[in-house]
């Protein structure tokens, strides 16, 4: 009985002091920065575009000064008085993904990126850092943020896009909230989009470990019309005016749909507790692209609905790789062979040990060629045939037919869901 009142104590005590922390350096709202990153594959850059302000924060009020996973790219606030870390986080950008292409080497292009960040009540240092795949910093930006400016934006005040939650299990700060927004569904198409948005739960939710951990989520669909009904498809000279301008065709590969568009992604977000953004586009094409902790497309119209989101979702919120190569894909050749992806699902054996070899047995062959469901080092993933291996023989972040993801892949998820919420 002594030993139940003391871990209860402690537990309590550890949520009293997290809470503590939190509102000792922030207010409940966001503070959501905007940049521009700009360049090509041997110069890149960041601009700071604008400060806005929206009520409340959805985000983690724990783990604070610690980064989810590592990534290609860091974002740490520092209390200015003191230099101490309040609040870091990591992200990946279609920015960067672009510089490894082909396109990058003859042209300079310039993205758009947002990232939203707890409120603070005294001034602030934001530092944003950029690395290639070779986990070189390619560029860098500091600068101070003063609560009190007075060019900081509101917004989400006035006007607030109409939306209805499709999965409510509790409060922002009990739960991960998941946005769904519509792309390509004129008004008149929105009792559709809020069918399509309910799917998405319940696709996600007939995957481990997303079924166990249901509880820990909420999702809101939110209604953000459109002028036409559709999404750009280059490659068949369609061009739609769309909520967010997305199309397929991305770095010329067909079946890769993403926006650029992020501002009047997160701005039709403004007033809707949200941390992670699910785009559902109203088209039977094949398609989709997750981008961690950033955003992740989908075709809502297409046989392949469900494990096609669940997938993006694994890119977006997980931060897992592709288990899949093609050849001549336009990303092949993407990661070092000399150098360990930082995804948890591949591997070059560079850096063995901090993957998934504690979950192997000792007997199984490295690298593994019997094709079971077990784990092993089998090669081919990271869009490469050759020096990058993937942890299963199938998963759903191979191929659309795999029931499940791979006990390598369920590990991860599981972490970041208790990153967020515990």
């Amino acid at each position: 009985m002594k030993k139940t009142f003391i871990a209860v104590w402690f537990l309590l005590n550890s949520v009293v002091i997290h809470a503590q922390q939190f509102e000792h350096y922030f207010t409940d709202q966001t503070l959501r920065v905007d940049y521009v990153f700009t360049g090509n594959d041997q110069m890149q850059q960041i601009a700071l575009d604008e400060l806005c302000a929206t009520p409340g924060w959805a985000g983690r009020r724990h783990h604070l000064a610690e980064m989810p996973l590592k990534s290609h790219g860091q974002l740490v606030m520092r209390d200015k008085a003191s230099g101490q870390i309040i609040y870091a986080t990591s992200f990946s950008s279609l920015f960067q993904e672009w510089t490894a292409t082909d396109e990058a080497k003859e042209v300079t292009k310039s993205y758009e990126n947002c990232f939203q960040l707890p409120f603070p009540k005294a001034p602030a240092e934001v530092e944003l850092t950029l690395m290639n795949y070779r986990h070189e910093v390619v560029a860098s930006l500091k600068h101070m943020v003063q609560p009190t400016d007075i060019l900081i934006r509101q917004k989400g005040i006035e006007h607030v896009t109409p939306h209805k939650y499709v999965v409510k299990n509790g409060t922002p700060e009990e739960c991960i909230d998941i946005a769904i927004l519509a792309e390509g569904y004129k008004q008149e198409e929105m009792e559709l989009f809020y069918e399509d948005a309910a799917k998405v739960s319940e696709f996600l939710f007939s995957y481990e470990p997303f079924k166990s951990l249901q509880q820990k989520f909420n999702f809101v669909a939110v209604a953000s019309a459109s002028k036409d009904s559709g999404v750009s498809i280059p490659k068949k000279e369609e061009w739609k005016q769309t909520a967010f301008n997305s199309n397929y065709s991305t770095f010329y590969s067909d079946r890769y749909l993403t926006t650029s568009h992020l501002k009047a992604v997160h701005d039709a977000l403004a007033g809707i507790p949200y941390e992670h953004i699910i785009v559902l586009a109203n088209t039977e094409e094949y398609g989709g692209g997750g981008i961690y902790n950033s955003i992740m497309l989908a075709s809502a119209h297409h046989s392949t609905f469900r494990p096609v989101v669940v997938h993006e979702f694994g890119h977006s919120f997980a931060g897992l790789a592709d288990e899949y190569f093609y050849d001549d894909d336009v990303m092949s050749g993407s990661y070092p062979l000399d150098i360990e992806p930082w995804e948890a699902n591949i591997t070059t054996l560079v850096d063995f040990d901090s993957k998934w070899k504690d979950m192997m047995d000792s007997n199984t062959p490295i690298p593994t060629t019997q094709q079971d469901t077990g784990i092993g080092v089998f090669e081919g993933g990271g869009y490469s045939s050759k020096g990058v291996y993937r942890p299963a023989f199938d998963c759903r972040m191979r191929t659309n037919s795999s029931p499940e993801f791979c006990k390598v892949c369920d590990r991860a998820i599981r972490r970041i869901i208790q990153f967020y919420t515990e």
